[in-house]
């Protein structure tokens, strides 16, 4: 693996490190790896929580860098696209719970990464924007999917339609981010959270993050509650359904298997 995406493993948390300064833009080569890497931890039984955050301390990542698109190019456009939507769509479909530690600037696709992820703590001095029409572009990688889903359609119009950039603390006050940090704290607060989770059942966890996200997908009421009596029936094929309630009534901590 280059050194565009850093990964490390802590126990049951992967770390990814999006390291290409000074902004940790997105190329084509990044794009790819953040996939392959979020694809193999799916694969990884011991990993049941997922960090991503940006190399530095000013920025996440200002999203993609614009001389890619200088020459107007369709076909490159195409790739690029392509490439952002594989990347993103992996990181939303992490089987664990994915935080993002917003550490400075998440600016268009870079905003787009975090959006991505189930949870996300933005330091106080952190910015974020999807400033895509102002250069004549649109958010490609989920923005326009995403945002309103978190927002709401009025803010997520302004700040894509109006190219509003936000702090930290507005983007708390409208629920893009969970939590507001001190600078420099971001990285240890989401290391905080997905130790918590990892305390879940990764099983019982990944179906519980397959029926809240199945909400976005215009289900009816009616349906969601029937998926949740299914996996609910199916945890008990599991080997972790199991050990978590006997652990509870032998009063131990449980041994999770991820199986």
């Amino acid at each position: 693996m280059s050194s565009l995406i850093q990964l490390e493993k802590r126990d049951h948390i992967a770390i990814i490190t999006i390291n290409n300064p000074p902004a940790n833009t997105w190329t084509r080569d990044s794009l790819g790896e953040l996939a392959d890497t979020v694809e193999a931890l799916n694969g990884d039984d011991n990993i049941f929580a997922l960090v991503v955050t940006g190399q530095g301390e000013k920025f996440f990542s200002a999203g993609a860098d614009l001389k890619t698109f200088a020459d107007g190019d369709p076909a490159k456009a195409n790739d690029m696209a392509q490439a952002f939507g594989r990347a993103f769509e992996a990181l939303s479909r992490f089987r664990g719970v994915s935080i993002a530690a917003i550490n400075g600037y998440a600016m268009g696709g870079g905003l787009e990464c975090a959006l991505a992820c189930d949870l996300r703590i933005a330091e106080e001095q952190a910015q974020m924007a999807l400033p895509e029409a102002s250069v004549g572009l649109l958010p490609c990688a989920g923005g326009t999917q995403n945002l309103p889903w978190l927002v709401g359609e009025g803010w997520a119009k302004r700040m894509i339609l109006c190219g509003e950039r936000i702090k930290a603390d507005r983007a708390l006050s409208i629920g893009l981010v969970e939590e507001v940090v001190p600078t420099g704290a971001a990285l240890d607060k989401a290391l905080e959270l997905a130790a918590m989770a990892c305390k879940q059942s990764p099983s019982s966890t990944a179906r519980c993050k397959t029926l809240v996200m199945s909400a976005r997908e215009g289900r009816s009421h009616s349906d969601g509650w029937r998926m949740e009596r299914e996996l609910f029936v199916d945890l008990f094929s599991t080997e972790d359904q199991r050990e978590g309630v006997n652990a509870f009534l032998e009063k131990r901590s449980p041994e999770w298997k991820n199986r």
